[in-house]
């Protein structure tokens, strides 16, 4: 702070001219004279003391009359108007930039003459910045001043927490001019550019295939050795990839830093908010070849996919049915085991699929979602509703295999097949 220019020239000379002042005597002696009581450091003139007071006060006197920042020095404010004015003093003799600082100006000049005067003492390495020095010495430190303030997770740049706070806000700053994609972070663009290119860098030493991304690649090497190098220190589950860990983690703690703007719901990771948010916005950006019918989500495109193709994945072991569906066979499963997970919380009847139950609590609440549009007559089932209406539509869609006879209901025809077996 010593070689701070003086805010008020005129307080500090009538210091000096004070003869009989004992300041003024420890001045001429090259004592300094004015201390800081909050830490004590001593200044030789009292305005400078003043100014330097500022910095535990957060004190900002001095105020741009154009856009309103505030500055705790004169000369602070003085800098900052030459971006309204223009009025760039500093200019470079190289390249004619100009600056409105003089720190700026020194700062890029190092560009031409690549000085490097600002070396770490732990490692040598060297910097043109004295910030760039200050943010590398955290690596050694391990100190993380920069704080998110929703989730409270901590950085050692600054830079890394502008990244961090996208999961939280869903920005998406960097967006792909071939096919509008948009990205949280450049460095994902920039690996997605090579889709549009075909352009592949890295290639696997192994198998040879071409990889668009370095950390595409380490991934990708893993599938050959089978490698899992990240544990979960409360399962002690492992994985492949840094950032899976990370999702699964989430399942022990419950953390879910991804919300929804619109509606306020979370999600543990990012990819669940990315689907969610097409609930409120409609998109469907997954189109089937075949049929042009849209999804939300890619998994809905390739299940859709199987109704044209008949593929049928998902078998059951113990009766050999198959399934399009992994969630079918799972419900299926329960035929077999007598499973019923679903339990109502009034009368404790339990079922083996959730709809089951969900149609069976209206009994206790009265709900009637389905009703007649000719009557109006309402209904707790879709089903009731449909047999309802065939005493207007006079439609008999059960018909009986021996004697010709239809009926509206399939327990009516029921009741009538046994007229036959009676015989």
């Amino acid at each position: 702070m010593e070689n701070e220019f003086c805010e008020n020239k005129i307080e500090c000379n009538a210091d000096f001219q004070r003869s009989d002042s004992p300041d003024s005597v420890m001045k001429e002696t090259g004592k300094t004279s004015y201390q800081c009581d909050i830490c004590e450091k001593t200044f030789s003139q009292k305005c400078r003391l003043t100014a330097h007071s500022r910095i535990h006060t957060g004190e900002k006197p001095y105020h741009c009359n154009i856009c309103g920042n505030s500055f705790s020095h004169k000369g602070n404010l003085t800098s900052h108007q030459r971006i309204h004015s223009g009025n760039n003093l500093y200019q470079c003799d190289i390249c004619d930039k100009s600056f409105y600082q003089k720190g700026h100006l020194i700062n890029h000049q190092r560009i031409h003459t690549e000085e490097k005067p600002f070396n770490c003492d732990v490692c040598g390495k060297s910097f043109s910045q004295k910030g760039n020095l200050t943010t590398h010495n955290h690596i050694h430190t391990g100190e993380k001043p920069y704080h998110c303030d929703i989730c409270g997770k901590s950085f050692s740049q600054k830079y890394y927490l502008i990244n961090h706070q996208r999961t939280h806000t869903g920005e998406k700053p960097y967006r792909c001019d071939t096919c509008g994609k948009s990205f949280s972070q450049r460095n994902n663009l920039i690996v997605h550019r090579r889709i549009h290119t075909g352009k592949k860098l890295y290639q696997c030493s192994v198998c040879g295939k071409s990889i668009s991304g370095t950390s595409n690649l380490t991934k990708h090497i893993l599938t050959h050795t089978g490698e899992k190098p990240y544990h979960c220190d409360i399962c002690s589950k492992s994985f492949s990839c840094g950032n899976t860990l990370t999702r699964h983690k989430r399942i022990h703690t419950g953390e879910k830093p991804y919300q929804c703007d619109a509606c306020g719901k979370s999600f543990s990771d990012n990819g669940g908010l990315t689907v969610h948010r097409r609930i409120h916005t409609g998109e469907k950006p997954y189109h089937c070849d075949v049929c042009d019918k849209s999804f939300a989500q890619n998994t809905e495109l390739a299940t859709h996919k199987r109704i044209h193709t008949g593929e049928k994945p998902y078998h059951c072991e113990a009766c050999g049915k198959s399934f399009s569906r992994k969630y079918n066979l799972i419900s299926h499963r329960r035929i077999h085991t007598g499973e019923k997970p679903y339990c109502c919380d009034i009368c404790g009847k339990s079922f083996s699929q959730r709809n089951n139950l969900i149609v069976h609590k209206r009994t206790h609440t009265g709900e009637k979602l389905y009703q007649c549009s000719v009557c109006g007559k309402s209904f707790c089932q879709k089903g009731e509703l449909t047999s309802h209406e065939r005493t207007h539509t006079g439609e008999k869609p059960y018909r009986c295999d021996t004697c010709g006879k239809s009926f509206s209901q399939r327990h009516h025809l029921t009741t009538h097949i046994g007229v036959h077996t009676e015989k």
